[in-house]
């Protein structure tokens, strides 16, 4: 029985979910933008075996519960194996896109932009709840994005499992994408050292303060061993994306500290594939953070705009 690979793709207005279709599209994908809803189950049925499809507000009849509920219909079926891309950015990033491109957002017909954004993150939660990868576009330039895209439903796929790994605040919130997450908060924090307090877990004074704890060997001695024992059987299970994320009190010191470190010592101890860092605080204060600690193995890359 030939099984369809169907990939719903949706997200806030503006994160780059066009540019994400294009790339599926330059994959062999078969590509439907905004179709209207009640079309969802027919299209899976009628395409080739790898069709995208694209699911925003602009969509007819749009309803983020009844996305929900055909896409788990969908799921249940033997014959399909479907899969939701989130894309999103933070509200100043898609209103700074907005800005520069003078584009509409669907929400908003007359007067400022950042109602329309907010009010379509609020319409977009159940969607974004049951995604299967989600995709923050705030620090992630558009070759990158290719790079992932392809890497994760390309012929890239075939390289294992692609692991993120994100450092974080928790007073900003958990990240929804994390699949293990870590509390790095009881380690001495710098924040209190005026002289550490502007810098960040990239500075070497800050590596060697964090370091200096007697309990850090310890905890990243745990926090190895299970990422060593976890990460190799995500990838006997077939799981093809991972999210690892640590956090502390402002995501600036001991959580970028030690997710240098993982990726430092990661790619040695579990040759899992692919490996990206982003830190996610950084990013939202202007730090253009987000690299390849490990690259796919992609030939080429294209310019574009998300």
């Amino acid at each position: 029985m030939k099984v369809r690979q169907v990939l719903i793709v949706t997200g806030l207005s503006g994160a780059g979910k066009s540019s994400i279709l294009r790339v599926l599209e330059d994959l062999g994908y078969e590509v439907v933008d905004n179709p209207p809803l009640h079309l969802l189950e027919a299209l899976a049925f009628k395409a080739g075996e790898r069709l995208a499809i694209g699911i925003d507000v602009r969509s007819r009849g749009f309803e983020a519960h009844q996305v929900v509920e055909e896409t788990e219909k969908l799921k249940r079926l033997s014959n399909i194996n479907l899969q939701v891309l989130y894309a999103t950015a933070e509200p100043e990033i898609l209103l700074r896109r907005f800005t520069a491109t003078r584009r509409r957002h669907p929400l908003v017909t007359s007067g400022t932009i950042l109602p329309g954004i907010e009010q379509e993150m609020a319409l977009l939660v159940p969607l974004r709840a049951c995604a299967d990868f989600v995709i923050d576009t705030s620090d992630l330039p558009a070759p990158e994005l290719r790079q992932l895209i392809e890497t994760r439903f390309g012929s890239g796929a075939e390289e294992g499992l692609t692991v993120a790994l994100m450092s974080f605040a928790y007073p900003a919130g958990l990240p929804r994408e994390a699949d293990m997450v870590f509390d790095a908060r009881f380690l001495r924090n710098p924040h209190y050292d005026p002289d550490l307090q502007p810098m960040t877990g990239l500075d070497p004074a800050v590596v060697n303060y964090v370091k200096s704890d007697p309990a850090y060997d310890i905890f990243f001695g745990y926090l190895t061993d299970i990422l060593n024992l976890v990460l190799p059987r995500f990838v006997e299970e077939g799981k093809k994306y991972a999210t690892v994320a640590v956090g502390c009190s402002g995501g600036k010191h001991r959580s970028v500290t030690i997710i240098e470190e993982l990726a430092r010592l990661l790619p040695e101890t579990a040759p899992v594939g692919p490996m990206m860092v982003l830190h996610r605080e950084l990013a939202r204060k202007g730090f253009s953070s987000w690299r390849w600690a490990v690259p796919p193995h992609m030939e080429g890359s294209h310019q574009e705009d998300i």
